[in-house]
C-alpha cells in the first residue's frame, strides 16, 4: 500500500476512529487503526468488536492495500511532521514508512490488515434522519445518568424509543432517571432499542453542532448504524427489555416550586464546595412560601443560602445529592424550572408542562442542620 494525504486530514481521521479503541483490551488489533486504500477510497477504521468507527479521507492512492498500525504511535508520528503532505507506504513484513518533504525516516511495525475485524456488513433498509445537533443534544441531556458500572449492562446503556414522529431517550443509574423527548421530521414505525452508553458517549464527541447536517440512523436486529459526513459509527445493541420507567414516575405532588435555574445551580455549586469527593452528605432544601433555603454543614465548612421561589402546596424539608441535581438542571434550557415534590422520602421531579423532559432524583436521608 502507498497513499498520500494531507496531515490535517490524517490527524482528524485518527482522532475520530480512535474513539472506538479499547485501551483495556488485550486482544490483537484493538489498539490499531486500519488504513484501507482501494477503489479510489482511503478509509481509517478502529474497532473493539462491539463498536466500530470508520472515517474516509481524501488522498492519492499509488498502490492499493491494507495495513493495521498502532494508533498511539501513528498519531504521534503524523503530528511530529512539519509538512502538510504525508505519504504512508508499506514495505516487507508490514513495515510502514511515513514520510513528508522534510522527514524521510519514520517507520512503524505494521500488522496484516486482512486480520483486522473492521466494518461489519450493515443493513440500511430501516432508517431515519435527524440533525447532528439534535442527536448530540439529546445524548448529552441524558447520558450523565447512566451507571458507570458495566456489570449492569442495562443501567450502563440508554433506551431509544421511537413512536411515530417522537424519539424518547431514557437513562437511569438507580439514583435518578433522565427522560428527553424530541419530535422527528416525519413519522416512522415504532421501535425500541437499547444502545451501550460507551457508543453514545463517543458518538456525541464526534458529532457537530450543525443543525443543517444530518445523521442517518439505520437499525437492524442487533446493530445500530450512524452515518454522517465521511464517518460511520456502528454499535452492537443490548439484548433484553429496558426498565419500565413510566411506572417509576409519579404525576401527583404535594409541593411545586418554580425557581430560576441559574440561581439554583450557582447555589448548589457553592454548596458542593463543602462536600468532599465521595462524601454522601446531602444538601438540605427547606422550602417555604417564596423561598428555597439550601444548607450544608460539614467538617470543611458550611453554607446557608436563600433563593427566591414561587411555591404551591405544603412546606417541605428534603435532602439531595447536589451533583445529581446540578447535572439534571444543566441539561435543561429553560430560564425558570418547576420541581415537584411528593414528600421528604420520595423523589423530586424536574419537568416542564409538555413533559419534553423529566429528571427524577431520589432523596437522601439526613440529620437536621442547625
Amino acid at each position: 500500500m502507498k497513499i498520500t494525504s494531507q496531515k490535517a486530514d490524517l490527524q482528524s481521521a485518527i482522532a475520530i476512529c480512535s474513539r472506538a479503541i479499547n485501551s483495556k483490551s488485550t486482544l490483537n488489533m484493538h489498539d490499531c487503526v486500519l488504513i484501507d486504500a482501494k477503489d479510489g477510497r482511503i478509509s481509517l477504521t478502529a474497532s473493539d468488536s462491539d463498536f466500530v468507527i470508520e472515517t474516509v479521507i481524501e488522498g492519492n492512492i499509488e498502490e492499493s492495500g491494507r495495513i493495521a498500525l498502532e494508533a498511539t504511535y501513528l498519531d504521534k508520528v503524523i503530528r511530529s511532521l512539519k509538512d502538510n503532505e504525508v505519504t504512508i507506504e508499506t514495505k516487507e513484513n508490514y513495515r510502514t514508512v511515513i514520510t513528508s518533504a522534510s522527514s524521510k525516516n519514520a517507520a512503524l511495525p505494521g500488522k496484516d490488515g486482512t486480520d483486522f475485524n473492521g466494518m461489519p456488513p450493515v443493513d440500511r433498509t430501516d432508517s431515519l434522519k435527524i440533525s447532528e445537533f439534535s442527536l448530540k443534544q439529546i445524548i448529552n441531556q441524558t447520558i450523565f445518568s447512566i451507571s458507570p458500572n458495566d456489570s449492569n449492562v442495562l443501567m450502563s446503556s440508554e433506551s431509544f424509543e421511537i413512536k411515530e414522529n417522537v424519539l424518547r431517550v431514557v437513562s437511569l443509574d438507580g439514583h435518578r432517571i433522565s427522560i428527553r423527548k424530541i419530535f422527528l421530521r416525519e413519522a416512522y414505525g415504532n421501535r425500541k432499542l437499547i444502545i451501550p452508553g460507551k457508543a453514545l458517549n463517543e458518538l456525541s464527541r464526534i458529532l457537530s453542532d450543525d443543525t443543517d447536517k444530518d445523521v442517518e440512523i439505520s437499525m437492524s436486529d442487533n446493530r445500530i448504524i450512524f452515518d454522517f459526513g465521511n464517518t460511520t459509527v456502528v454499535s452492537q445493541l443490548v439484548d433484553g427489555t429496558y426498565f419500565d420507567v413510566d411506572q417509576m414516575i409519579m404525576t401527583d405532588y404535594e409541593t411545586k416550586v418554580s425557581v430560576n435555574r441559574e440561581a439554583l445551580i450557582e447555589c448548589l455549586e457553592r454548596a458542593r464546595i463543602f462536600i468532599r469527593d465521595g462524601d454522601s452528605k446531602p444538601v438540605i432544601f427547606s422550602i417555604t412560601d417564596n423561598n428555597v433555603n439550601i444548607k450544608v454543614k460539614s467538617a470543611v465548612g458550611s453554607i446557608d443560602d436563600d433563593i427566591p421561589a414561587q411555591k404551591t402546596g405544603k412546606d417541605i424539608m428534603i435532602g439531595f445529592n447536589a451533583k445529581f441535581l446540578v447535572e439534571s438542571l444543566r441539561a435543561v434550557d429553560d430560564e425558570e424550572v418547576s420541581i415537584d415534590f411528593v414528600n421528604s422520602k420520595a423523589p423530586c421531579y424536574i419537568r416542564n408542562d409538555e413533559d419534553n423532559y423529566v429528571y427524577m432524583v431520589l432523596p437522601i436521608n439526613f440529620v437536621n442542620v442547625d
